[in-house]
């Protein structure tokens, strides 16, 4: 509620600032709202809104692949046989600073059987304050066709991941300078 309140408050003070400009400028026209400028859209803690987010609003097959790893790289299980990772700017940044991974990372894992074919996505995102305990990550795994299989605190994910807490519970690649 308190992040709806902040969004629909941020837009209000945009378009009352625009509404401002024109009274003061009417023959330059309405400024154009830069949405994305203004209003910093992340998902929230849920496995509706995260797909939504790296499907639809900030494709992860536009990302960066998780550095030094291609495509369909050997995994190990439960994620698969072969692998494919994602990440966005925040997390990829994140990677090459090698303090940690920083809120808002999100690094989405194609999970893939040995002969090559989907059988599941995987991701983990990092939300400040949702779960200390457990690094702030919220787990979320879909089916090939993103239908939720699991999500949030996932216990498995958690107690798997927990034995590399010291490079922020990431398998993949080296993350802290520890």
């Amino acid at each position: 509620m308190k992040k709806w309140l902040t969004i629909v408050s941020a837009a209000m003070v945009v378009i009352l600032a625009g509404l401002a400009a024109y009274a003061l400028h009417p023959e330059k026209g309405i400024p154009a709202i830069p949405y994305e400028a203004i209003i910093k859209h992340l998902p929230f803690a849920a496995g509706g809104d995260l797909r939504y987010h790296i499907t639809v609003h900030k494709p992860y097959k536009e990302w960066d692949k998780w550095p030094g790893k291609g495509e369909m790289y050997p995994g190990k299980e439960p994620h698969g046989a072969l692998l494919t990772t994602y990440v966005n700017k925040t997390a990829l940044d994140s990677i090459k600073k090698a303090k940690g991974m920083a809120e808002d990372s999100i690094i989405v894992k194609e999970n893939y059987d040995s002969g090559k074919k989907l059988n599941a996505v995987t991701v983990m995102y990092k939300v400040k304050n949702y779960n200390p305990e457990g690094g702030d990550w919220f787990w979320a795994k879909y089916d090939p066709q993103f239908n939720i299989l699991g999500e949030g605190k996932v216990e498995g994910c958690i107690k798997c991941h927990g034995s590399v807490k010291d490079n922020d519970y990431i398998f993949t690649g080296k993350v802290t300078g520890k």
